[in-house]
């Protein structure tokens, strides 16, 4: 993929990787939920259609926020992992959660997420550390 930006500006260049509306709900499900493969991915409750996925994570992959592989018991199924780039934007995740939960409940029936009201530097390696765990299956 041709790796275009509009500006040389770091918020505008991240915004062309992760600032559409899926991106980031891919990058959550697979950080916080654990979701490794297509199916798993696609069954969010935002319900993202297959064609926007799989050029999502074509996206995201081209940049290095993720990687493909397979399942060591099955050469056949593709999983997605996160790389380190991908991990080092569970703060972004974690300010996104907060910022909902705070602001949006208003307009939608928002979880409460009083989790996140503790110390953010916990959760941030909490969630990281989490994953990195997840990913010595593999």
């Amino acid at each position: 993929m041709k790796k275009k930006f509009r500006s040389s500006c770091p918020i505008s260049s991240t915004l062309d990787i992760v600032g559409d509306k899926w991106s980031l709900l891919i990058i959550r499900d697979m950080l916080v939920k654990h979701k490794i493969n297509f199916t798993e991915i696609s069954d969010s409750d935002e319900k993202i259609a297959p064609s926007i996925l799989s050029a999502r994570l074509k996206l995201l992959e081209s940049y290095g926020l993720i990687f493909k592989t397979k399942v060591p018991d099955n050469k056949k199924e593709n999983i997605y992992l996160l790389t380190e780039k991908g991990i080092r934007l569970t703060p972004i995740i974690v300010e996104f959660s907060l910022w909902g939960s705070l602001n949006m409940r208003e307009f939608n029936n928002i979880d409460d997420i009083e989790g996140l009201k503790s110390d953010r530097s916990l959760i941030i390696r909490t969630i990281q550390d989490s994953y990195n765990s997840m990913l010595l299956k593999f």
